[in-house]
This record gives structure tokens, C-alpha cells and sequence, in this order.
């Protein structure tokens, strides 16, 4: 069976953008976020009981929205299946109702969880798109109220977005030197919006998908009614769509610098600062804090999550 392929990346880094376009090949199925990993392999332990797996699988939302019958879970899910195993095979009964071989992901929460991702997919391979930190937090912060769950753990300044920038992208590099070229891939979005053709045959050639030129029309082929973020999915990739040097008031591009300035200059990325691209005890302090802060809202959400009022709050939906 081919690997899971995972398109990680901060949010507002192009993800979906590049997840439509995967999904269009005919070799793989990769869904809308998922979210429920962490929540499915805190609740189990391997191996795995069948029928309190399917029990929590028919309380998810978003496999509800897959629209696959709770049947076609149950008839892959067997006894002494590791959690992994379990999860793969949920991915699994959605790539085979689109009539795909292989199944992804992209949810860009999974970069706080890239350890817990490794474990349970041990053979994974992943592509990372990056995108200039700056202008992914003109992005994450303009994005409409309601659209995302606002928490004290998410950035809600440039400065608090380059804590998560950092934090995440530095991480998955990290993991990337560990797994090696084949099983890792790293592209830049600046990239993908220049040449889209060239950038996503080498994804394809990295991950052994089949590419076929249709994969680039998908301007006429998504819905985005539900989805006042992504509206720029109806035209074509486009350049400079936020733009950082013209949008972003210098005070905040430096105090993002001042956070990211050693991260983005090892990525190659333009400085305002120079001197910020040396690590700087200053950026010590809020990087701590902000990992802190998301570690105590892990740790609160897998509580909750192995709370026996898991279930009062997520009735059956399949």
C-alpha cells in the first residue's frame, strides 16, 4: 500500500491551494481539514477495539461531511489494528468513495502535532510548503470573524504570528532532516504561484502521483460558498496577493523580524533589518512563551478529549 502523503504548512501558507490541486490527480484523495487525528489517537490505544472506534467515528463532523456510510468505515476496521492502522483506514474508505488508491491530508493544525503524525504514520511522506512568514500573518489576521476559533493560544499580532511561524516551520525542517529527501519535500509558495506546472510536477515526481495537466484547472471545479477566506480559489495562482512591503506598517514587519528575522533570512527571504537575521536573545522570551501557551492548550484539549463528556458533547451523526 502506497505511504499517506501530509501537506503541512502554517495556516494561510497556500495549503489549500495546493491540496486542490493533489486532489485533482487521479492517484490520490486528500480531503478538506480533518482536525480529528489528535482527538481519535488520544481517545484510543493500540491495538484498537472496532466498535469504540466506530462509535467515536460516527460522532465527527467532518467525516460526516465526507458523506461515507458508517458501513464502509466498519468493513475496514478489524481486531489488533494499531491506532495508526485505524485511522489510516478511515482515510482509506474516503479515498476509495472518490475512486483514489492513495489518501492525504492537509490540516495545518497537524504541525503543532508532527510528532504524534510521525509515530502513528511511520512511513508518511510529506510535502511543506512555506511561505514568507509576513505575508501569511497579513493573511492569517485579515481572515473574517467566525472563520476560524479565536483562542487565547492563537496570535492575534504580527509579532504573536511570528511566534507560530517560527515555531512551526523550524519544527517541520527539523523533521525534514531526520526523514531525508524521500520522504520529504520542501516548496515555496512564492514558487507554486510563479510555476504552478513546474512546482507541482516535482511534487508529483517526489510522491509518485501521476500528473495530468487537468490538475491546474480547478478555478471552475471548487466550491467556496462556505468559504469567504478561500475566494481566491476561483482564479488562477496569482502573484503578490499580499504583499508585505505595501501592506504591512514597518513597526510590525520589524517586530516580526525582530521574532522570525533568523528563520526567514535562513529561508533567503528579504530583511528590512539585517542584523535581525542573527538569533537574538530579545526573540528568547516570546517564542518561550508562546510554546508554553500552546502547550497548555494541548494539553487541555487531549483532557478533554479523553473525557468521558467527549461523547455527551458529539452525539452520533452517522
Amino acid at each position: 500500500m502506497s505511504p499517506p502523503l501530509f501537506v503541512l504548512g502554517v495556516s494561510r501558507s497556500g495549503t489549500t491551494l495546493l491540496r486542490v490541486i493533489l486532489d485533482r490527480s487521479p492517484g490520490i484523495a486528500i480531503p478538506d481539514e480533518t482536525f480529528f487525528i489528535p482527538q481519535l489517537a488520544h481517545r484510543h490505544s493500540s491495538p484498537v477495539d472496532p466498535a469504540e472506534f466506530l462509535d467515536d467515528i460516527r460522532r465527527l463532523p467532518r467525516l460526516a461531511a465526507w458523506d461515507v456510510p458508517a458501513e464502509d468505515f466498519a468493513a475496514r476496521l478489524r481486531p489488533g489494528m494499531s491506532v495508526g492502522e485505524a485511522l489510516a483506514a478511515v482515510f482509506s474508505a474516503y479515498a476509495a468513495k472518490h475512486g483514489k488508491p492513495r489518501w492525504g491530508d492537509k490540516t495545518p493544525m497537524y504541525m503543532r502535532h508532527l510528532g504524534l503524525i510521525e509515530r502513528l504514520f511511520p512511513d508518511a511522506q510529506y510535502v511543506h510548503l512555506i511561505r514568507d512568514g509576513r505575508d501569511a500573518a497579513l493573511a492569517f489576521l485579515d481572515m473574517p470573524e467566525g472563520v476560524v476559533t479565536r483562542t487565547w493560544a492563537h496570535p492575534r499580532s504580527p509579532a504573536g504570528f511570528a511566534c507560530e511561524w517560527h515555531t512551526e516551520v523550524r519544527r517541520a525542517r527539523e523533521l525534514g532532516r531526520r526523514l531525508g529527501s524521500e520522504r520529504y519535500l520542501e516548496v515555496r509558495y512564492e514558487d507554486l504561484v510563479v510555476d504552478t506546472a513546474g512546482v507541482v510536477r516535482s511534487i508529483c515526481e517526489f510522491a509518485d502521483l501521476p500528473f495530468e495537466p487537468g490538475m491546474l484547472d480547478y478555478a471552475d471545479a471548487v466550491d467556496v460558498s462556505a468559504k469567504p477566506h478561500h475566494q481566491r480559489l476561483l482564479q488562477p495562482p496569482t502573484s503578490g496577493v499580499r504583499e508585505w512591503r505595501a501592506q504591512m506598517e514597518r513597526d510590525d514587519a520589524l517586530a516580526f523580524e525582530a521574532i522570525a528575522g533568523d528563520l526567514l533570512g535562513e529561508l533567503g527571504y528579504e530583511l528590512l533589518d539585517p542584523d535581525s537575521a542573527r538569533r537574538s536573545a530579545r526573540a528568547a522570551l516570546p517564542l518561550t512563551w508562546y510554546r508554553l501557551r500552546m502547550g497548555a492548550w494541548n494539553g487541555a484539549a487531549q483532557m478533554t478529549q479523553r473525557s468521558p463528556l467527549w461523547r455527551r458533547r458529539h452525539p452520533h451523526l452517522l
